[in-house]
Formats: C-alpha cells, sequence, structure tokens
C-alpha cells in the first residue's frame, strides 16, 4: 500500500512539473508575440491552451484519487492540496496567454504605440514574477516567494501609469482609440498574470509551514 501511495504522489508530483514547464513556455511565447508583434506565434500560444486544461483535470483527478484511496495526512496532505491550487493558478495563466496573442493580433499594426506605452515592460516584468514565483515552488524557496510578492507592487505601479498614459493618448488623438482600448484590456490581463503568480508563491508558504499568507501583508 506504501508503495503504492508514493508512487500514486510522484506521479502527481510530475504532472505537475510538466505542467509548470508547459504554462511558463506558453506564456513566454505570448509575451514574445507581443514584443515582436509575431501573429503566427499567437497561432501557437492558443493551439496549446487545450494541453493546458489537460493537465488541470488530469491532476484534478490524481488528487480525487489519492484522497479516495488513501486519505494522506500532514505533509502528504499540504502537497496535495497545493497540487490543486496551484495546477488551477496556472491553467489561469495559460487562458491569459491566450487572451495576451488575442490582443497581440489586434494591435498588430500599431506597435508603434505598443512600445510606447511601455505594455511589453510590464509584460516582462509579470513574466518575471510567474518565473520567480514557478521556481520558489519547484525549489521550495521562501526567499523568492517573498520577492515575488514584493514586485506585484511595482507591476501594479505601471499599469496605473500605462492607463494614464492611454487614457491621455485616446483623449489627443482620436484614431488611437480602439488600440489604447485594446492595449488597457491587455493591462489587465498582465495584472492579472501577476496576481496569480503571487497566489503560486504564497502556496510556497503553505507547503512549506503549514502557513497561510494570502492576506498577510508582510
Amino acid at each position: 500500500m506504501q508503495n503504492h501511495f508514493t508512487q500514486e504522489m510522484d506521479s502527481l508530483k510530475t504532472s505537475l512539473q510538466q505542467m509548470v514547464e508547459l504554462v511558463d513556455g506558453q506564456v513566454g511565447m505570448a509575451i514574445e508575440a507581443l514584443e515582436k508583434a509575431d501573429v503566427e506565434l499567437c497561432r501557437v500560444v492558443k493551439e496549446r491552451d487545450k494541453q493546458t486544461d489537460a493537465y488541470e483535470n488530469l491532476i484534478l483527478a490524481q488528487c480525487e484519487n489519492l484522497f479516495a484511496l488513501f486519505q494522506p495526512v500532514a505533509i502528504d496532505l499540504r502537497i496535495i492540496i497545493t497540487a490543486l491550487k496551484i495546477s488551477a493558478q496556472l491553467e489561469r495563466c495559460g487562458d491569459i496567454a491566450v487572451n495576451i496573442v488575442n490582443r497581440t493580433r489586434k494591435t498588430a499594426d500599431r506597435h508603434d504605440l505598443v512600445q510606447e506605452s511601455q505594455v511589453i515592460d510590464m509584460a516582462k516584468q509579470a513574466q518575471v514574477m510567474l518565473k520567480t514565483a514557478i521556481a520558489a515552488f519547484t525549489e521550495l524557496d521562501n526567499q523568492k516567494a517573498l520577492q515575488v510578492r514584493r514586485q506585484d507592487d511595482a507591476v501594479d505601479g505601471l499599469n496605473k501609469s500605462i492607463f494614464k498614459f492611454l487614457v491621455e493618448r485616446m483623449k489627443a488623438r482620436t484614431g488611437d482609440i480602439e488600440p489604447c482600448a485594446h492595449l488597457i484590456v491587455l493591462t489587465r490581463q498582465l495584472e492579472r498574470l501577476a496576481d496569480h503568480a503571487t497566489n503560486i508563491a504564497e502556496e510556497v508558504f503553505f507547503l512549506t509551514e503549514a502557513r497561510i499568507v494570502a492576506h498577510d501583508q508582510s
């Protein structure tokens, strides 16, 4: 029985790691597509979203099986709960990658405005947060998890600055209203990506210390 449990836990960890790598790559491609106005890369990102959904369903089934058969406790229970929560966060990150490329396609012919607005800078900062959160999780590194939480304020500040710029541009140039509106929607997606990265980082504290920090301001 113990050997069977160990095998099932190892399988769960493998699935989660594969999902992490898939979503990390998907988000990376979405931001590369935004940076280069690469419409073909947008298509690849959208195609991979089905794989992300499939991994979330697989991990859900694996966790349900572990609960039903073994009634795990202590650290094993925390690992399973964390797997469920992080897989949900990763699935949403995959959805955001698709939303990023959808807006990239609509603004590809106004790449000058995309660059001037600093949306690409915000995208890269959110991507760094996600990569750091993933590293914090895979390495069980609380310091990296803390770093992600602190980076979130910088992304929020940049979001406000970009919003102000885009509103002023729409007032000054009515011909830019449509692309600016798409970029405002895009910044909301990037803000959510940063939020999901923060949520992943916060799960590290639950896994390593059995501590919930989601509403802790430290």
